[in-house]
């Protein structure tokens, strides 16, 4: 009988807690802004973290209390951009969408193995004995986890072992870009049609000793064709997005020695 009353006696006090609770939890509520709701909703809802904040609400809030810029979410892009500027009632300027492009174009039989990888299927593990088992060290470690990361499944490998990434489903988020050790994984405008699918800095005696098809810094690509808006520096040639494209901009490709030249 005694634990009978003790158990109404609980049941009594939880009932008479949880009204309080509720009334509490009414008479203390903060309404949001309608400003702020809105804004919210303008969000795609991806949570990468580009803008800097801890996810879309986030960022959302910052904008809102006017401690962030809007343009910075990446997935959004203009579009976001455009809502957020009209919600808040300013102008807003015309923003560069972004891309992920893998700046390396080795397979598994590009590059020699100095030894075999036993370990966890993750790039940063294996980076972190003698970066990577490839004898180019600054390539692709061809383990995918940036296929892992991806939120928009955007990102593949194919049946060399080559990455590649999607560029209609790519979002620009950059988790890619940060989780890859050797920084081969790179934000480029997405405007940007040509690129040089390469990371290699050393000399081009040691670029082929380590890779098949890396850059070499011929310097063809600048000096014969000074228009193309290729240039040379530390080694590796690169393209401008600035650059206007002239009929030297396709010759260069053509003519790239080790064909690393890419149009997108």
């Amino acid at each position: 009988m005694i634990v009978f009353y003790s158990f109404i006696i609980l049941l009594l006090i939880g009932s008479i807690l949880g009204f309080f609770l509720s009334v509490a939890e009414k008479k203390l509520k903060i309404s949001k802004d309608s400003k702020l709701i809105e804004l919210e909703n303008a969000m795609p809802g991806a949570n990468c973290g580009i803008c800097g904040f801890a996810g879309c609400v986030s960022y959302a809030e910052a904008i809102f209390n006017g401690k962030a810029k809007i343009g910075q979410c990446a997935p959004g892009g203009q579009k976001v951009a455009d809502k957020c500027s009209s919600i808040m009632g300013l102008n807003q300027e015309k923003i560069q969408k972004l891309k992920a492009v893998v700046f390396c174009n080795s397979d598994l039989n590009s590059t020699e193995k100095e030894y075999n990888y036993k370990g966890l299927n993750d790039c940063n593990s294996m980076y972190m004995l003698f970066k990577g088992s490839f004898s180019c060290k600054e390539g692709c470690l061809h383990l995918g986890s940036c296929i892992n990361i991806c939120p928009e499944n955007a990102i593949f490998k194919d049946s060399n072992g080559r990455i590649n990434v999607n560029e209609e489903l790519c979002i620009g988020c950059g988790k890619c870009v940060n989780i890859c050790p050797t920084h081969v994984i790179k934000l480029i405008p997405e405007q940007q049609k040509y690129y040089v699918k390469c990371n290699n800095h050393q000399k081009g005696i040691f670029v082929k000793k380590e890779c098949k098809i890396g850059c070499i810094g011929c310097k063809i690509c600048q000096i014969k064709y000074p228009d193309s808006g290729f240039v040379v520096n530390d080694n590796l040639a690169s393209y401008s997005d600035k650059s206007t494209i002239s009929e030297n901009t396709k010759k260069a490709m053509e003519n790239c020695p080790q064909n690393i030249i890419f149009q997108i």
